[in-house]
């Protein structure tokens, strides 16, 4: 059994060779999106104005199944040091919150929700809204999603990564990584963050395969795991109950009306695309999430004292040879990078196409200042939250789930019932009462219910109200008649 040194510091565990890996996978990225550059470049030199913008934000609605997932993949796993930290504390329930929960949206996504969007010619989910409730709707969803795609969890994950390789401070550290990726989400487009998602794809799969599978030849398979962990750590609600696990099945319900997965189901081919783009995606994410949840577990089995938010990556670097250990650095970045340049350019994308005025919408510097504006925030907030990526997560997660889940949920189901004024109240009541209940003291019972259970009772009790609203009326009038 491999003796690990829970105290090492990650730059002494790096060889030549996989320096050498490292930058190779590096490279790689950095020429895929030179390529995309040029691509765009190409492609706009033969399109009016609408169509070269088109193709900046949803690579002209040309995204084929193999971009497809791996650009939904890649984007969906930036905040791997979050997920592994809570697999790291509290085992199998890391899982079910972030994997289990999340494939039930996104089957939800495949079959329901992408027949629904596919006629609409929406570019983004705000603009989307816009069309089912009216231009009111559109801008306050506007601002909602804003906040929900700052890529704050992801700012904090790849200053997490620059600290451990070459120290110094988490917020310099954070700076620096955030405008090295603000290069290439500015002015490459849409289709070069889908070409870097190409490579990172590949490199951030086969780096976490690497990690269990050399985990499991080291130290034994699930006996081990057994053995040298508590009980808590199998159990589907870990150490926290059921109430607070099932805040996490909301939260991945957010899914539902996340801005990522619209953009790349807008920017595919075809619905068929899409659909099956999702499915094949999950399947894959289900093994992604064995990989990251047991590989944690053994960092926690081999070294329990390890700080858990740099547990994986310092365990991971121990039990790999040289070469690998590069190769599963370059997908550690590749993980968070594929993340943070969507996050930024859809946040950006929010802002310039969304909020700004419609003279200004076509302007691709209005992009580019968006997206230059969204990494400075981004690195502020990341600040604010002190480097806590879970508590992002679930701050984020349950505005989001608990102010727009419900009243789109209900255009899709009940369309046309509710007005665009309806919508924006539904959505503010949901926002006061979860801000309320978050920051409010609460006594005995009430200390147990989360926030988010509160604004998604508000929103659907609303919802109900506006809906029998009519029909209530209607049988006053005809009382008084």
């Amino acid at each position: 059994m491999k003796e690990l040194n829970p105290s090492i510091n990650l730059i002494d565990t790096i060889s030549t060779l996989d320096w050498i890996v490292f930058c190779t996978v590096l490279i790689l990225t950095g020429a895929s999106v030179i390529w995309g550059m040029s691509k765009r470049e190409k492609i706009s030199q033969t399109q009016d104005e609408s169509s070269t913008y088109l193709d900046l934000l949803l690579m002209g609605r040309q995204l084929t199944l193999p971009l497809f997932i791996a650009t939904l993949v890649a984007t969906w796993y930036g905040g791997i040091f979050g997920v592994t930290e809570i697999a790291f504390n509290q085992g199998i329930f890391n899982f079910v919150t972030q994997g289990a929960f999340w494939y039930v949206a996104y089957i939800i996504f495949a079959f329901f929700i992408i027949n629904k969007i596919s006629h609409m010619q929406a570019v983004t989910l705000p603009d989307l809204i816009g069309k089912m409730f009216g231009p009111k709707s559109a801008k306050l969803s506007a601002v909602f999603n804003f906040f929900n795609v700052l890529p704050i969890a992801y700012a904090i994950s790849l200053g997490i990564f620059s600290q451990m390789i070459f120290g110094g401070e988490l917020w310099l550290n954070t700076t620096i990584g955030v405008f090295f990726v603000l290069l290439y989400s500015m002015w490459g487009g849409f289709r070069a963050v889908v070409f870097s998602d190409l490579v990172q794809f590949f490199v951030m799969c086969l780096g976490v395969f690497l990690v269990l599978a050399m985990s499991v030849a080291n130290f034994g398979g699930l006996g081990f795991l057994k053995e040298s962990l508590p009980s808590s750590y199998f159990s589907l609600t870990g150490s926290v109950g059921i109430g607070t696990t099932l805040v996490w099945g909301f939260i991945a319900l957010s899914t539902l009306v996340d801005p990522n997965f619209y953009q790349r189901c807008f920017a595919a081919n075809s619905p068929k695309t899409a659909k099956k783009g999702i499915l094949i995606s999950t399947c894959i994410w289900f093994c992604f999430d064995i990989c990251t949840t047991f590989g944690a577990m053994y960092a926690k089995a081999t070294m329990p004292e390890t700080n858990s938010a740099h547990a994986y990556l310092l365990y991971a670097a121990q039990i790999l040879p040289d070469g690998l250990r590069g190769f599963m650095l370059a997908g550690i970045l590749a993980t968070i990078l594929s993340t943070i340049d969507s996050y930024l350019f859809l946040a950006g994308t929010t802002l310039a196409y969304d909020l700004a005025p419609k003279r200004l919408r076509s302007k691709p510097m209005m992009h580019h200042l968006g997206v230059l504006l969204v990494g400075v925030l981004a690195i502020i907030m990341a600040q604010v939250f002190n480097g806590d990526i879970k508590t992002v997560w679930k701050t984020l997660g349950s505005l989001s789930a608990a102010c727009l889940l419900f009243p789109v949920l209900f255009g899709y189901i009940f369309p046309g019932r509710i007005s665009d004024k309806q919508f924006v109240t539904t959505c503010l009541l949901g926002v006061i009462t979860t801000s309320y209940w978050r920051n409010a003291t609460h006594q005995g019972f009430w200390q147990n219910v989360d926030e988010l259970y509160i604004g998604v009772l508000t929103t659907g009790s609303t919802l109900v109200i506006f809906y029998f609203y009519p029909q209530f009326k209607q049988l006053a009038s005809a009382r008084k008649g």
